[in-house]
């Protein structure tokens, strides 16, 4: 039984610490508000990352740091927050000898117009883009072991911000049409978030693949419109209408609305194909994507079990 500690209680932070409590470790989650998942072998912390003197006792004893806190989705709150928050982990896991693990998005890629692998180029500049390539640059940077962990667009259980979360799946189980933003028929990439914290937790264990950017176990790309059927087959409902927003109605929308304004800078995700390649990845941590039918049913029965009881 080791010590473990995880930041944040979003999807990716959640699902790590039960994954980590299922297998027996003491798991200690920090959040603002102390929130997370309920079990004798989590305890749940009320702690600010960005104070460095709180995260270094909270870091006591800990054999590996998951450092799955976000921020504000724009570019000013990134880079006014994470780069520090980071640092402040850094630093306090170095001193116990603990890896610290990183979720990681595509941000960063550079030629995201051809299919993105473990060795392709990191150095994307500008905005939320820049900020990702900053962070990757200190953390190898730092003496502290890291792995970060990169994902597709997310989607399953407790995923509600995303592509494919609270604006399509429970409009799916209700029948009602759904829109996605930029192309409906274009392949792209989407991480299932278990197995995202499989491959956190793994890529944690190895220390061969410490100090290296791995890829999460992704299945082969498809549409928005075949994740969304997948999704209406898992519910027992027939495939829903599916609208495409095109960019330039999301670039016009911008201009007045803020998040509307910080979606433009991705727009290229969904108006082309946008790939992400994970073989080699999966062969290193031995781990392989669920198949779409299983994470399309988890999905579904997590958004209809959160309609009936409220719960997280």
């Amino acid at each position: 039984m080791e010590q473990m500690v995880v930041t944040g209680a979003g999807p990716v932070g959640w699902t790590v610490a039960e994954l980590l409590a299922g297998a027996g470790h003491r798991v200690r989650i920090l959040t603002r508000n102390g929130t997370g998942p309920e079990s004798q072998l989590i305890q749940r912390q009320p702690v600010d990352v960005s104070d460095p003197a709180a995260v270094t006792k909270a870091v006591e004893g800990a054999s590996a740091v998951f450092h799955c806190i976000h921020a504000a989705y724009n570019a000013d709150a990134w880079r006014r927050e994470l780069p520090q928050s980071e640092q402040n982990i850094l630093d306090a896991a170095g001193r116990e000898g603990a890896v610290v693990v990183f979720p990681e998005s595509l941000y960063s890629y550079s030629t995201p117009e051809q299919v993105m692998t473990e060795a392709g180029p990191r150095e994307a500049t500008g905005g939320k883009r820049g900020v990702r390539t900053d962070l990757l640059k200190a953390r190898e940077a730092s003496a502290t072991p890291t792995v970060s962990v990169v994902s597709a667009d997310f989607f399953g259980p407790r995923v509600l911000q995303s592509h494919m979360g609270e604006r399509v799946v429970p409009r799916v189980i209700a029948g009602r049409r759904i829109s996605v933003i930029g192309s409906a028929d274009t392949p792209h990439s989407f991480t299932y978030v278990p197995d995202l914290a499989a491959a956190l937790i793994a890529a944690a264990r190895d220390e061969r693949v410490w100090d290296t950017v791995l890829h999460a176990p992704t299945l082969r790309a498809i549409t928005q419109r075949q994740l969304i059927a997948a999704f209406a087959k898992a519910a027992g409902v027939p495939a829903p209408n599916v609208v495409a927003v095109p960019g330039w109605f999301v670039r016009v929308l911008g201009r007045v609305q803020p998040l509307m304004r910080e979606l433009t800078e991705l727009l290229y995700q969904t108006e082309h194909p946008f790939i992400m390649d994970s073989t080699a990845s999966e062969q290193r941590l031995e781990l392989t994507p669920t198949p779409l039918p299983a994470a399309a049913e988890a999905t579904v029965n997590w958004w209809r079990d959160r309609s009936v009881t409220g719960r997280r």
